[in-house]
Parts: C-alpha cells; sequence; structure tokens
C-alpha cells in the first residue's frame, strides 16, 4: 500500500529550526520527484520545496528560499525539509508529495503540523 508519513513538525519560536522527514513506502521512491508543501490556517495549499528524483536539482518558494533546504535519501526512502530561520509566518500544516513526470502518478502524505510562535 502506498504510504507518506511525515514526522518532526512541533512548536518552535521564530529564529529557530525544525527538520522534517517524510518516510515512502509501497511504490519506487526512486523513480519520483519530491515536494513539499503546506497549508496556513484559512490559505490555499502551497507548494514549499522540490527535488528531482536523483536529487541534484531543487526549486523553493520565494518566501523560504535561503531559510529551508529539501533533499533525499533514496537508499531510506525517506525526504527531508531542514527550516531554519522560521518566521510565524512558516506555521501551516506540510504535507509530502510524490510525484511521477513519466507515469504520471501523484500520491500524498497526511501531514505533520509546524507551529512558530513565541
Amino acid at each position: 500500500q502506498v504510504q507518506l508519513v511525515e514526522s518532526g513538525g512541533g512548536l518552535v519560536q521564530p529564529g529557530g529550526s525544525l527538520r522534517l522527514s517524510c518516510a515512502a513506502s509501497g511504490f519506487t521512491f526512486s523513480m519520483y520527484a519530491m515536494r513539499w508543501y503546506r497549508q496556513a490556517p484559512g490559505k490555499e495549499r502551497e507548494f514549499v520545496a522540490g527535488i528531482t528524483i536523483t536529487g541534484r536539482s531543487r526549486n523553493y518558494a520565494d518566501s523560504v528560499k535561503g531559510r529551508f533546504t529539501i533533499s533525499r535519501d533514496n537508499a531510506k526512502n525517506t525526504v527531508y525539509l531542514q527550516m531554519n530561520s522560521l518566521k510565524p509566518e512558516d506555521t501551516a500544516v506540510y504535507f509530502c508529495n510524490a510525484y511521477s513526470v513519466v507515469g504520471g502518478y501523484e500520491h500524498w502524505g497526511q501531514g505533520t503540523q509546524v507551529t512558530v510562535s513565541s
């Protein structure tokens, strides 16, 4: 069964850091580009960061450039999001997404809550 399970969310003060993890199973992880999205209260789901299947190319939303880093470990079927210099506006539920360009498949995790507050 296809699963994406996020972890690592929590409460952090402004300026702090968190590292999110997304563990994948039930599909060929190395054949999927991976992305992080987030959804803040009262707002639409927003793209945060993406990484290609090899991990050699990455892209970010303008709002997180220079602060967040996406990475992946294909041996562990896991994608990460290192979040530094966190701001209150980063508060959201963060979702892991797997996307196959070739097959047109897409999978979603259940999300993990990140709250940035003093």
